[in-house]
């Protein structure tokens, strides 16, 4: 089920916008709020939850773990490095804290240099994992194709 945001909480700060994958949290200019512009496109993945430092996202948690009715509550602590998902069911008496550790690393950090990284052996791409990638990447033609063998130049990039 996808994310909905409660519009008291909210400060309109924009980090759901930042880190929202399918790119529909969106910051509404009149009333300066965050909300769900397409609520079918939304991918479940929670980052906006997450992400939220106002507890103003909730979600419909899945039938697996939330029976009908239910409510579901993420708490990032950051001290602990866990994020807690709390689940009030329709009684209002049974809850349930589901704790999971916090992977994600701060933003811009842990850039890798997958040019320092050593190309794949002819027996790596010849076994299993890497059966058909040759063809699509097309290294058995002379090689790995970057932009500067195209005769391109990356004019803004990410990590300038």
């Amino acid at each position: 089920m996808p994310t909905f945001v409660y519009m008291t909480r909210c400060d309109g700060c924009g980090q759901c916008v930042d880190i929202c994958p399918s790119d529909i949290m969106h910051i509404d200019p009149v009333v300066r709020r965050a909300y769900n512009i397409e609520p079918n496109m939304c991918w479940e993945c929670y980052s906006c939850v997450k992400a939220c430092p106002h507890n103003a996202i909730d979600v419909r948690g899945y039938a697996d773990f939330a029976p009908l009715g239910h409510s579901v509550r993420v708490q990032r602590d950051e001290e602990k490095g866990v994020i807690a998902w709390r689940i009030i069911f329709r009684n209002g008496e049974k809850d349930m804290n589901l704790l999971a550790p916090i992977t994600t690393k701060p933003w811009g950090k842990h850039i890798p240099q997958l040019s320092d990284a050593p190309a794949p052996s002819q027996e790596m791409r010849d076994g299993e994992l890497l059966y058909n990638e040759p063809k699509y990447l097309r290294f058995d033609d002379g090689g790995l194709h970057t932009l500067e063998a195209a005769g391109l130049q990356l004019k803004v990039g990410v990590y300038e």
